[in-house]
């Protein structure tokens, strides 16, 4: 049977569909990571941002596809996180402008809808690669238009599309050698063909898009659960509000031991834990099933195991009482900050107002004494979204804006905020910590906003930025045999220093950062290290050249150990 139209409730379930299935696969998504540190976040971008245009579809009242079309390209804009979040909001803006006059969408509008999405989202970026998401869409877009130029079933155009999406996401790793390097395909291309599946599930009356995730391998899944326990701790999150409040893993090995009462069927499995819980995620082969998941009941979990086989790992730990912990430091830290002014605080508004993205109480102190009026927590696996920066700005009351990211991943949503706020303002494309605070020294009160852009773009250039953190899986790049647990030391954000210790790889990669004109080295401690180690360092630097002036500051910052500069 033939579908010739798209009607405001096929449009919707669409968008359901898909934005229950980036849920689902946030954290696949994530793992497929390049680099093997805890910093995935695509997957977390995509599907928050369109979450948020979900958000403004249901709070649409038209039964019109093109102005439904419109609200979720506004609320993808809006909500859009990281680059890979904004390149989702510049596809469905060339889609939504399309259909713009459209009541209901036909086989060709819908090919030419993906076509004009296609289209945006590459002028979106200003030096295209192919290998992404972008060489993603392309390609579906040129398959639903060879396919709706033949035939008008709609069905058949969305197949096609999401086939042709499919296939060029398994070609990116031959168009990106670093993704071939590595082993996995674009993250962001795989984020995108999950909402063409969802789509293609819909029309064709399937539900898979809605019933569960894709199924991880067990490499994937410890990616998985490493990136899961590492936004665990990113929020201030009220313990009292955390619902499943037990990390639970159990790795047993079917059909051995003496209580096997079932033989192992996996949807049992499945099922049977999914009612205890949340995040959960469970892998398996011939030998071993492995499970993660947060619920109030452990023990029912490590009993259900028990009934499949014996358990070869047991690990539960008390997510209230870790978070407990995480706020009673923050809190304490807090304490000895000094209070900012905001809109609820009397303070004269800023001529000016520099707004800084970083995490951590000791990264916020450090950019507020450089002059940072806002500091939005977020980097690394917190990308604010383009809303988080319009609102910082607009809350500043200021006449005038510089945004300085700190993240080339946040670029593309303070391109959208300065788009759409009402007072003019500027980007610092600092793509490190070490590079935003170089950039606020080069701020003049009595500049203009292009002269000052202008000379803080300038000091970039004048420092090196380096970050040690930890691998979190095993892989071979860039000439180094990395295992999971090693620490590296990246130089200006490729890894220069692979080793089993903290301390060494921080010390081993300032040697490789300095030179004969090098005068100050800045050592910024993060959440994962202490006091201590830190001066460990700085005396190890010192030695190195005892003509350095150093300097060690607590950020507090999480993923990483140490951010270095030296200028």
């Amino acid at each position: 049977m033939q579908t010739k139209e798209i009607t405001n409730r096929e449009f919707i379930k669409m968008i359901e569909a898909a934005s229950a299935f980036l849920d689902q696969n946030a954290e696949f998504i994530n793992s497929l990571n390049v680099f093997p540190v805890p910093d995935g976040d695509t997957g977390t971008n995509m599907s928050l941002s369109l979450d948020s245009g979900l958000k403004y579809v249901n709070e649409s009242s038209s039964t019109k596809v093109g102005e439904l079309a419109e609200a979720l390209a506004k609320g993808l804009l809006m909500g859009a996180r990281g680059n890979s979040g904004v390149i989702l909001s510049q596809i469905f803006r060339g889609f939504s402008k399309d259909v713009a006059d459209k009541e209901t969408l036909s086989a060709t509008d819908l090919a030419d809808a993906f076509a004009a999405g296609a289209q945006t989202a590459y002028k979106a970026v200003m030096k295209p690669t192919e290998g992404t998401v972008l060489t993603v869409v392309r390609e579906a877009a040129k398959a639903a238009r060879k396919t709706a130029a033949r035939e008008d079933d709609i069905v058949a155009v969305m197949d096609a599309t999401y086939k042709a999406a499919d296939a060029a996401l398994q070609t990116t790793p031959d168009l990106l050698p670093v993704l071939k390097q590595v082993g996995v395909v674009d993250s962001g291309g795989q984020g995108l063909t999950f909402v063409f599946q969802a789509f293609d599930d819909v029309l064709n009356g399937r539900e898979t898009a809605q019933k569960g995730a894709h199924q991880p391998n067990p490499t994937e899944m410890d990616e998985m659960v490493d990136a899961e326990h590492h936004r665990s701790v990113q929020g201030k999150i009220n313990p009292d509000d955390i619902v499943y409040g037990y990390c639970t893993e159990i790795m047993v090995r079917i059909g051995k031991g003496k209580q096997v009462d079932q033989k192992f069927d996996y949807d049992t499995f499945y099922d049977y834990l999914a009612k205890l819980g949340d995040s959960l995620l469970v892998v398996n082969d011939d030998e071993i099933v492995k499970v993660h998941v947060h619920t109030e009941h452990p023990g029912k979990v490590i009993a259900w195991g028990q009934e499949f086989g014996d358990l070869a790992k047991v690990k539960v730990d008390n997510m209230r009482l870790q978070q407990e912990t995480i706020i009673e430091k923050d809190d304490e830290d807090a304490a000895k900050a000094t209070p900012v002014a905001t809109a609820e605080t009397p303070a004269e508004a800023p001529e000016t107002a520099i707004i800084t993205i970083a995490a951590g109480q000791g990264m916020q102190t450090l950019f507020e004494s450089l002059g940072a009026t806002t500091v939005i927590s977020g980097g690394q696996t917190m990308n604010p979204s383009t809303q988080d920066i319009v609102d910082a700005i607009n809350d500043s009351h200021a006449k005038q804006a510089i945004i300085v990211p700190n993240n080339g991943n946040i670029f593309l949503a303070a391109e959208q905020a300065v788009k759409v706020v009402d007072i003019p303002a500027v980007i610092v494309h600092s793509k490190t910590i070490s590079q935003g605070m170089t950039a606020l020294l080069g701020f003049e009160p009595d500049h203009t906003l292009e002269e000052n852009q202008s000379a803080m773009e300038d000091n970039l250039s004048t420092v090196k930025s380096g970050e040690v953190t930890h691998a979190i899986r095993d892989t071979q790049i860039d000439g180094f045999d990395i295992k999971k647990g090693n620490f590296m030391g990246l130089i200006d954000g490729k890894i220069a220093i692979v080793t089993d210790n903290v301390e060494e790889a921080a010390i081993q990669m300032v040697n490789k950062m300095i030179d004969d004109d090098s005068e100050i080295v800045t050592i910024i401690y993060g959440a994962d290290t202490n006091q201590e180690t830190a001066q460990h360092v700085e005396a190890a630097v010192e030695e190195l050249d005892d003509e350095l002036e150093v300097e060690v500051h607590e950020g507090d910052q999480p993923v990483y150990p140490f951010v270095i500069s030296v200028e």
